[in-house]
């Protein structure tokens, strides 16, 4: 199994703000949905809270909540208290993806094998921020800056381990 982490950032690292991004890219989300289709995505509680009912669980791939409440209820996912106990969920998966929030990538980084992240140039206030990525440890490819149809500028990074 490979352990990935997908997310989205501003420029100063910046990945939410009251539960939500402070941006918007369609073609961030279309990415998200093409790297994680199919797969098991492990997320927090907030996280999972944060997404619109239509959208919960997540469409197409094996939802698991973290929440250190093991009577949560999530209609559609798996509730695990731990990560340990989330990734042992997914003992048949090829892929899982770590889709937030902070603290679980946080916790899921030193285990993760592949990083995909979208900067996004955008200055934006935030309450919630990425994990440090250390280029000692990761190797970054870096895309092309490109234009979303609403203006923000973005690009896709794809990290592996060392």
């Amino acid at each position: 199994m490979t352990l990935g982490l997908v997310w989205a950032q501003t420029l100063a690292g910046v990945i939410g703000r009251d539960g939500t991004l402070p941006w918007h890219v369609p073609e961030d989300l279309a990415h998200f949905r093409d790297v994680t289709d199919g797969h098991l995505v492990v997320m927090g509680r907030s996280t999972w809270l944060s997404l619109p009912e239509r959208f919960r669980p997540l469409p197409g791939r094996p939802n698991v909540v973290l929440s250190r409440d093991p009577a949560l209820v999530a209609p559609g996912a798996r509730v695990a208290t731990t990560l340990g106990a989330a990734l042992a969920l997914a003992h048949d998966e090829a892929e899982v993806w770590v889709v937030g929030g902070a603290t679980v990538y946080a916790a899921a980084l030193p285990l993760a094998d592949r990083l995909e992240v979208t900067e996004v140039d955008v200055a934006a206030d935030g309450d919630a921020f990425a994990p440090r990525v250390d280029p000692a440890t990761w190797v970054t490819t870096a895309g092309a800056w490109l234009t979303s149809r609403t203006g923000v500028r973005y690009r896709f990074l794809s990290s592996l381990r060392r």
